[in-house]
């Protein structure tokens, strides 16, 4: 058995040599491949170099043949205006020369003006200077610096790693932006990759059990900010490559950033029969419990022929071990509990949704209870049925808002502060804040007839909600609150 099992592992290990032996022959080849490439590329360049140098030669040359060109002429003019002038000049000089042999007073005085044809002629007002100077050294080009670069010109280095700013990183409005510095060496650097990847972890990356990286490529700039996010995970990890026209960098050393968002699906298990339930949509559906006896207010409460033969049982909440909704609460509930911090979600209705509500309420809602009808639950209405109505609702108090009905809603919890605020999600525009003292962990609550609702979480609370919160907390005392309404 020794001898089997060692003749077996020496076989094995045989096995690992051939393929390590097809490693290096097929690595040696790619050797040989990747060099003759290499080379190929460098005469590329090499080409590209001469190709600018012989054009900036001609363009050169073009520019000093149109200097000597623009100097000739100018020196021709002033030429054919000398000759002009000396001719005149001759022409006068052997008029006054014959005026001078006149001996005759009177016939002397018969030439008209000569002294002032002479002392105006064109000779005297030539400049005797050439307008340009026939040196052309003011074109000279002196490569002695480039010729120094070319003779330093060397391969280009692998760029060393950034380093992640982790003080100027931020994540906010489910954003995040991500700063980095490079080493001043590294100057030749063309462009910088970014990789980011969700997670619950919050230490260092580990490299099994983990969602693949996202690649954001050709950054030019040393900060880039990845917007649009849905953070379903608690904490990102980043990092950063540097990349230059030949090769690209070991990543930075990654850097885990919290992103601070509050996750959660819709409870199906807890939702009423006639609610169409899927991780975060619910929709109406009349046919859902067919099977269901149609009750009336809380005073029937028989359970007799409640379910379908095809639902003989009512199915506990994974979450809460609560039943289901029945009779005309047509809710569902979140399956996470809000027990401290700032919170925030948005809902967008159908555009056919007749009626739906929005809010939270303590785990011991009623399976017969509406969201707003108790005193364990606050919501805002919205009823489309015959005109459009927006109200907020809690211990079956009613006040109703002269606002428009928004197309999303948001909605911000601060569990700590005991406030419950209502947003236009699109203009972040207040709707109404409740204001109380939470004594039980929350759960998000839906209600809908005839319509849709879709649910997004994975939200920070956004920026603007925050201001608002804060200008609202200065000012507490101005904000109503259906607790005080009698």
């Amino acid at each position: 058995e020794t001898l089997q099992r060692i003749v077996s592992t020496l076989a094995n290990k045989n096995d690992e040599i051939h393929n390590f032996i097809d490693i290096l022959n097929h690595t040696i080849k790619n050797v040989q491949v990747n060099s003759s490439s290499a080379i190929s590329e460098l005469d590329e360049e090499f080409d590209r170099l001469y190709s600018v140098l012989y054009e900036m030669s001609g363009t050169m040359a073009n520019t000093i043949r149109q200097e000597a060109a623009r100097k000739i002429q100018d020196l021709q003019d002033q030429l054919s205006q000398c000759r002009n002038a000396l001719e005149s000049s001759e022409e006068l000089l052997e008029l006054a020369t014959q005026s001078l042999d006149i001996k005759d007073p009177v016939e002397f005085l018969k030439v008209e003006n000569i002294e002032q044809i002479v002392t105006v002629a064109s000779a005297f007002r030539l400049s005797l200077k050439p307008k340009v100077s026939d040196s052309m050294t003011h074109l000279m080009v002196d490569f002695s610096m480039e010729r120094h670069m070319l003779q330093a010109m060397k391969f280009l280095p692998v760029p060393r790693s950034p380093e992640i700013d982790v003080a100027a990183c931020v994540v906010a409005d489910n954003c995040i932006t991500v700063s980095w510095r490079t080493p001043e060496e590294d100057s030749r650097i063309d462009h910088f990759v970014l990789e980011y990847r969700k997670t619950n972890f919050d230490g260092l990356p580990r490299v099994k059990d983990e969602q693949h990286w996202e690649v954001i490529d050709n950054i030019k700039a040393t900060e880039y900010t990845i917007s649009g996010l849905k953070f379903d995970k608690k904490y990102v990890n980043v990092r950063v490559k540097a990349c230059n026209k030949a090769v690209a960098g070991e990543y930075s050393d990654p850097v885990t950033l919290e992103t601070k968002a509050f996750v959660f699906s819709l409870d199906s298990t807890s939702s009423h029969l006639n609610l169409k339930v899927e991780d975060t949509y619910v929709e109406w559906d009349p046919t859902g419990g067919k099977g269901q006896l149609k009750i009336k207010g809380k005073e029937n409460k028989s359970r007799s022929g409640a379910l379908s033969p095809k639902r003989t049982s009512v199915v506990p909440s994974a979450r809460g071990g609560r039943d289901r909704f029945v009779g005309e609460s047509y809710t569902v509930l979140g399956d996470t509990t809000i027990e401290s911090g700032q919170h925030y979600w948005e809902v967008k209705a159908q555009k056919d949704c007749k009626s739906y509500s929005v809010g939270v309420t303590y785990r011991n809602l009623g399976k017969f209870d509406q969201l707003g009808k108790t005193s364990s639950s606050w919501c805002i209405h919205i009823n489309n049925w015959l005109q459009t109505i927006l109200s907020a609702k809690h211990s079956n108090k009613t006040k109703t808002l002269d606002i428009p009905v928004p197309d999303r809603v948001g909605v911000y919890c601060d569990f700590d502060g005991g406030q419950l605020s209502f947003y236009n999600a699109n203009s972040k525009e207040l709707l109404y804040t409740f204001r109380t003292k939470f004594t039980q962990p929350l759960l998000p609550g839906f209600m809908t007839w005839c319509g849709g609702l879709t649910v997004s979480t994975g939200l920070q609370v956004p920026s603007a909600v925050s201001m608002v919160q804060k200008s609202e907390n200065r000012l507490s005392g101005s904000t109503n609150s259906l607790n005080n309404i009698a």
